[in-house]
């Protein structure tokens, strides 16, 4: 009977250590951050004559919101950004785009980016901005 005593002591020993490893790796996995999916990309002419109209472009998607919104954000001469147009709103799921027309009147630099915006319904009115793209710069000659 000690015998029986003893392994039942290791064993039960045992299952506390597995119980106690298991609630410390899911206490390390909540821990953990955890990462949206997405993306946005940009897509303008590298360069345009002035006085034509060209198309610049829009795409994106993040499963982090249920619905999505893009914009097109224009400046030149390292100005602050301002926004040219935004696209109809997407639901999660789905890619958001949005689509401007420019004429340029003057030669120079311009340059375009896209933004994700983030709502918790079609009608937010307090987007969160989710992602940004790099500039694409179009040269007005």
């Amino acid at each position: 009977m000690i015998e029986t005593k003893k392994t039942g002591m290791k064993t039960r020993g045992a299952r506390v250590a597995v119980i106690g490893a298991l609630g410390l790796a899911s206490v390390a996995l909540a821990a953990a951050p955890a990462f949206a999916k997405g993306g946005v990309e940009i897509t303008a002419p590298h360069t345009a004559p002035a006085d034509m109209t060209y198309t610049v472009t829009a795409h994106g998607d993040d499963d982090a919101s249920d619905y999505l919104r893009i914009c097109l954000e224009s400046r030149s001469g390292g100005q602050a950004w301002h926004q040219l147009t935004c696209g109809a709103v997407a639901e999660r799921g789905t890619e958001a785009k949005a689509t401007a027309h420019v004429t340029a009147a003057h030669r120079g630099a311009q340059q375009y980016r896209a933004v994700v915006y983030g709502l918790l319904s079609p009608n937010d009115r307090h987007p969160v901005r989710q992602r940004t793209s790099g500039p694409a710069t179009v040269n007005i000659r």
